[in-house]
């Protein structure tokens, strides 16, 4: 009973969402796109012609974000396990990119270039078990960071999804010394009960 309750009450509050109400307006596939939307505003993200690895990429929102950003001389290279609807201009490399197949099928699709921006937005099947889901998501972020750490120009700038909890502060610093710059973004698109933040490390070292 109580677990309909629950879903009921998400339910509810996900239709009466006013970052809902203007994804379905303004043509997005989900209102992470806002949360995108107010990162780059604040730390200037995105740039013409860039080249962007969006990790966790389904159903696509934030890589319509990327596309729209980067412009027809950008490129953008989207990949998770789940299929993903094709976008316009976007890349889609479906499966698991730990896998040297997938990976070979992402930098492949990259044309030789390394990316100026890595954008992840990756989180598990939330159980609601916190001693379940934390480690969950701190594996998938510490993926995204390898990842980063593996296609990222010297400069380039990583954006990733974190639940605050057990192991966080390990991973933020290991950021650390692989960017010159990191902080921690609670987007407003963010709901407020939500462990989610935003890591938005730039400069990336190299090496």
């Amino acid at each position: 009973m109580t677990r309909s309750k629950s879903s009921h009450r998400w339910l509810q509050e996900h239709f009466k969402d006013h970052y809902v109400k203007e994804s379905q307006k303004d043509g997005y596939r989900s209102r992470a796109s806002y949360k995108l939307l107010e990162l780059d505003k604040k730390d200037r993200l995105f740039r013409p012609a860039m080249t962007v690895v969006d990790l966790g990429a389904a159903p696509g929102g934030w890589s319509q974000v990327a596309i729209a950003a980067v412009g027809a001389k950008g490129r953008v290279v989207a990949s998770d396990i789940l299929p993903m609807d094709s976008i316009a201009d976007v890349t889609f490399v479906e499966g698991d990119f730990t896998e040297e197949s997938v990976l070979h099928e992402v930098i492949a699709a990259m044309d030789g270039e390394l990316a100026d921006l890595v954008i992840s937005d990756m989180a598990p099947n939330m159980s609601g078990v916190t001693n379940i889901d934390q480690p969950k998501s701190m594996y998938l972020v510490e993926l995204a960071l390898d990842m980063a750490q593996q296609v990222l120009k010297p400069g380039g700038n990583f954006v990733c999804k974190v639940f605050q909890g057990e192991g966080f502060d390990e991973w933020f610093k290991l950021c650390r010394t692989s960017f010159d710059r990191v902080v921690t973004r609670k987007p407003d698109a963010s709901r407020p009960r939500s462990r989610e933040v935003y890591v938005v490390a730039k400069g990336f070292k190299g090496g």
